[in-house]
C-alpha cells in the first residue's frame, strides 16, 4: 500500500488496479485474490459500510489483470496499462456480468461466474 500511495493524492481505482498487479506480481494470482479481497474487506468494515464489499468483482478484478499480465510478463504496471487501457474502465466487470448479478448477495458474499459473456481469465 505504502508503494501504491508514495505517488497518489488519493486511493481511486487507478491504484486499486496498481494494488492488484504488485499482489499478483509478488504472492501469485491465489493469494492476490486473498489478499486483496481480505483488505478491501478490512478497509470497508472500517469505513463502517461492509455491505460495499463484494466477493466476485474483488476475485474477477484480481483474475483478469494477472490474465493480462500473463501475457507479457515482466513488464511494468505502465505497459500494463498501455496494452491494456480496458483495465482502466471501473465499469470493465459489466462485459462479462449484468449489473443485477454483480448486485446480487451471491456476488456478494462469494464467486459467481459471469453471466453475459465468458471471462478471458
Amino acid at each position: 500500500m505504502g508503494e501504491v500511495m508514495s505517488s497518489a493524492e488519493r486511493f481511486g481505482h487507478r491504484e486499486h488496479v496498481k494494488l492488484t498487479w504488485l499482489a499478483v506480481r509478488r504472492c501469485g494470482t491465489d493469494a492476490a485474490v486473498e489478499l486483496i479481497s481480505d483488505g478491501i474487506q478490512r478497509t470497508a468494515r472500517y469505513a463502517g459500510v461492509p455491505q460495499k464489499y463484494n466477493a466476485t468483482v474483488s476475485r474477477a478484478w484480481v483474475e483478469l489483470t494477472a490474465y493480462h499480465m500473463a501475457e507479457a510478463p515482466g513488464e511494468g504496471f505502465d505497459e500494463l496499462l498501455e496494452r491494456n487501457p480496458g483495465l482502466m474502465d471501473k465499469r470493465l466487470l459489466t462485459r462479462f456480468y449484468h449489473s443485477r448479478t454483480l448486485a446480487s448477495p451471491a456476488a456478494r458474499q462469494g464467486w459467481v461466474e459471469p453471466d453475459l459473456h465468458a471471462s478471458p481469465a
